[in-house]
């Protein structure tokens, strides 16, 4: 937290114009590279949630079976994809 106030403090100290749009764009590429791909908008989620609905409709679902422990349930479903 320390070196983001440093790096606030030398930014206001930054008087020319394209050492500003320069630093700006370099941020900005930077953040893209570090987006977290598991995030998605919530129009994107209920689509999947909408598709997964559809699937269990059209029996395209898995069940987990009683008495059924985890790793069976991976080998039994592993296949079926």
């Amino acid at each position: 937290m320390e070196m983001r106030a440093a790096i606030a403090q030398d930014l206001l100290t930054v008087e020319d114009e394209s050492v500003l749009k320069r630093i700006a764009n370099y941020i900005k590429r930077t953040l893209k590279k570090s987006e977290d791909p598991t995030l998605m908008t919530k129009e994107e989620f209920f689509k999947r949630v909408d598709r997964s609905l559809q699937q269990a409709k059209e029996g395209k679902g898995v069940e987990w079976l009683p008495g059924e422990t985890y790793q069976q349930f991976k080998e039994r479903t592993a296949c079926s994809k």
